[in-house]
């Protein structure tokens, strides 16, 4: 792994150390205070090149083309809101996957399994653990947006979400956010209308280099990549890490986002 990822900027593989304590607490803080961190130069110069070429032959051939229309909570209805209520918006997301059962031998496949970075996510993220999903499709994925494609606004199902860019595009792709915009308390229907019709004004957008390490609150915190521009695709890693172990998805949810259920 020391191949991959700088060690000697970010020592994940030394837990008991004062720069692996001090790291942990950096990224405590920045998450209290912005709902996020990043990890600039997190891979090794020429290894998110590396990461996004190895994959490209599988993107380019037998990836699954997300096209759908769909809501923030990606959900068909929200008891309480009528059907044309401004939260339930519709808006088309178009992205190309690969999941990790693709690409088993692959960089991004290597780094999600490696357990001093999961145990380096729990610490950050004060778990008790963090586990793989028993999920060879959505454990680890790869996703690449095109002229023209966006990721739309919506909400993550789990708490944390865990990414890495390996490769920007020409122009367009930016990553927007608007922090804590509901809880679980408070599903704030107001508010998300007032995001979805672009009246408000925190919504904020991350720029940041291939090989960035970024961890955000995805729950509560929506999000979007806006439509990329020029021939160059936006490619990202996407790692699912959850508290308990045994996760999968059921075969609904598998063929809605990856088109086949194994």
């Amino acid at each position: 792994m020391k191949n991959i990822l700088d060690l000697d900027r970010y020592p994940l593989d030394q837990p008991e150390s004062s720069a692996w304590q001090e790291l942990v607490q950096h990224c405590q803080k920045e998450l209290e205070l912005t709902g996020m961190f990043n990890l600039h130069q997190f891979l090794k110069p020429g290894v998110a090149e590396k990461a996004a070429t190895e994959t490209m032959p599988v993107m380019q051939t037998d990836s699954f083309t997300h096209r759908r229309s769909h809501n923030i909570y990606f959900l068909r209805e929200i008891p309480g809101l009528e059907p044309d209520h401004p939260a339930l918006v519709k808006r088309e997301t178009v992205n190309h996957t690969v999941c990790a059962d693709q690409i088993p031998q692959s960089v991004v496949v290597a780094i999600y399994q490696w357990e001093p970075f999961r145990n380096f996510l729990a610490a950050v993220m004060e778990k008790p653990a963090l586990y793989q999903m028993d999920d060879p499709i959505a454990c680890a994925n790869v996703m690449a947006y095109g002229e023209g494609e966006a990721l739309n606004w919506h909400f993550d199902r789990s708490e944390f979400t865990t990414t890495l860019l390996l490769q920007s595009p020409d122009r367009g792709g930016a990553f927007e956010y608007r922090s804590e915009l509901r809880s679980d308390e408070d599903p704030n229907y107001d508010g998300v209308a007032k995001l979805l019709l672009g009246n408000d004004t925190e919504v904020r957008q991350l720029e940041v280099e291939p090989g960035t390490l970024n961890v955000f609150k995805g729950k509560n915190t929506a999000h979007r990549v806006t439509p990329v521009e020029g021939g160059k695709d936006r490619m990202i890693a996407v790692f699912s890490y959850y508290e308990r172990p045994g996760v999968t998805f059921n075969p609904e949810e598998r063929m809605g986002f990856y088109g086949r259920t194994g």
